[in-house]
This record gives C-alpha cells, sequence and structure tokens, in this order.
C-alpha cells in the first residue's frame, strides 16, 4: 500500500482517522519464519545487505509478514544517508556494517499472522494483531512499533522541524476500517 501526497492534516470533526509518524527510511516487506526474506518495494532481496534483519525475522518465533520501514539510527537521529551507505555492503562488509551501524525495522502493518491473511482485515483490526504480536514477543530492538495515534493535536506536533531533524519527514493519515490495498495509494 502506497501514500498519496496531501499538504495538511484534514479539519478537526470529521470522520475518525489514525495518524502514524514517517519515518526517512527505505521501505520493507518482511517474511519472517525459518527461511525469512525481507523485500524492498521495487523487490529487491535486502537480507544479504541487512543480514542482522533477516536473522531477527528468523528468530521472530513464528510465521508473519509484515510492512515496515527499515531506519538506520545515528547520533539521536535517523540517518538516511547512513542508511544509504548500508545498502551498499554485501557479505562480511555487510556484516562489520549490522555491528558499526545497526538498522531497524519500524512496522506499521501486520499482514499475515502464521497463514492467516489480514490484508482484507480492517486498520483497526491489524492494528491490534501487531501490537499482540509485538507484545506477545516482547519486540524490542531491531523491532520497533510504529507511533500511531488518534490525537490531531499529536499529529500536527509531529509535524514540528525538530521532529523533521529527528528523521521524522511526515505524518500518514489512514482510516481505521480501511484493508491493506497492495499497490494502491490511500
Amino acid at each position: 500500500m502506497l501514500a498519496r501526497s496531501v499538504t495538511a492534516l484534514p479539519a478537526p470533526g470529521g470522520r475518525r482517522l489514525l495518524f502514524e509518524q514517517k519515518t526517512d527510511d527505505y521501505r520493507a516487506i518482511v517474511f519472517a519464519g525459518p527461511a525469512p526474506y525481507l523485500q524492498s518495494r521495487r523487490g529487491a532481496d535486502l537480507a544479504p545487505t541487512f543480514p542482522e534483519l533477516a536473522r531477527a525475522a528468523a528468530a521472530l518465533g513464528i510465521e508473519a509478514v509484515l510492512d515496515a520501514e527499515l531506519v538506520v539510527h545515528n547520533d539521536g537521529r535517523l540517518d538516511f544517508a547512513a542508511l544509504k551507505q548500508r545498502a551498499r555492503r554485501r557479505g562480511a562488509a555487510a556484516e562489520r556494517a549490522a555491528l558499526a551501524r545497526p538498522a531497524h525495522l519500524v512496522v506499521f502493518a501486520l499482514l499475515e499472522l502464521d497463514g492467516d491473511v489480514l490484508v482484507r482485515e480492517p486498520l483497526r483490526r491489524r492494528r491490534v494483531a501487531l501490537e499482540d504480536l509485538f507484545a506477545a514477543r516482547r519486540l524490542s530492538a531491531p523491532w520497533a512499533l510504529c507511533p500511531q495515534t488518534k490525537d490531531r493535536n499529536t499529529a500536527l506536533a509531529w509535524r514540528d522541524p525538530a521532529w523533521g531533524a529527528a528523521g521524522i519527514e511526515g505524518v500518514m493519515i489512514k482510516d481505521p476500517h480501511s484493508p491493506y490495498r497492495p499497490g494502491v495509494r490511500g
């Protein structure tokens, strides 16, 4: 599912919406399980470049498909330049880079869990299932749950330049009743 660009948050008082932080990153679909696969938005295999994430997907302990943003932290902020540098490494160089600047997955969607396909479920149900997965598996780094709020004022605060300096490039606006529509802008 892809985002459609808008210039402002919807006016208050309309239908209930959910807001999520949009990070400066690479998009990745994570196929977790015994044979993990990390796929870029264009279909490339990211596992050789980010071996620590492939290991985390293998160690999840359950088969799942997650939609996430792949990020690298540096000096208290998300660092897109460091992410691009990491993306050029393979083999032993990728392993060294994983130790020096580990990547993380900011997960915002659970698409399948243990064979149960969730894409037709409304976002609010998929989010509950995602939060349950994080709690049940006690997920921590390199896993991160994408911040989400119903509060428009919190979403407006995320647009502050201070958040931009930290690597948050915007706000995603989502309908809690919408299914996940692969390849569709919404």
